[in-house]
């Protein structure tokens, strides 16, 4: 029995962190700033290079150079360099820009990472047909405080 309990308390204090996190519905954007975190934690920036580095995650390294970076191979080379982002953005102005860039450039052709309505999504498994049900975000909240954790890192 006490080891049913202590899983219990485990499995509740593993998925505090996800209970916290703002609702990709409920970010309010003020002229494409995003002013409150989204977890509700601090970022890490060594787990932001991670996502930022990652294919099955954000993948920021497919369009952008970051020169911190050097040993990222065949970095991308169609958005703006990283390079100094955190002289020329606040953290919330960057937390806006990777939630939904298209909240401060219209038309930018970067993935909204925190969004779950509004755009048609690919089908599932390839079928062509949309799938079943909410999806989540491409990026959680938290992933989201972690790459902003490491973009304020980028100074000149």
């Amino acid at each position: 029995m006490r080891q049913i309990c202590l899983v219990a308390v485990l499995s509740m204090s593993l998925a505090t962190p996800a209970l916290t996190e703002t609702a990709p519905k409920e970010v309010q954007f003020h002229e494409g700033k995003v002013e409150a975190s989204l977890s509700g934690q601090p970022g890490d920036p060594a787990n932001g290079i991670k996502v930022m580095t990652t294919a099955a995650l954000g993948n920021c390294v497919a369009c952008h150079t970051i020169a911190a970076l050097p040993e990222v191979q065949f970095p991308g080379d169609i958005a703006p360099p990283l390079d100094g982002v955190a002289d020329r953005w606040s953290e919330a102005e960057l937390r806006g820009i990777v939630a939904n860039a298209k909240m401060t450039f219209d038309g930018s052709f970067m993935p909204a990472f925190y969004k779950t309505e509004g755009f048609i999504r690919p089908g599932g498994g390839y079928s062509g047909k949309a799938p079943d049900g909410d999806l989540p975000p491409i990026l959680t909240g938290q992933q989201i405080e972690d790459v902003v954790a490491y973009l304020l890192t980028l100074k000149e």
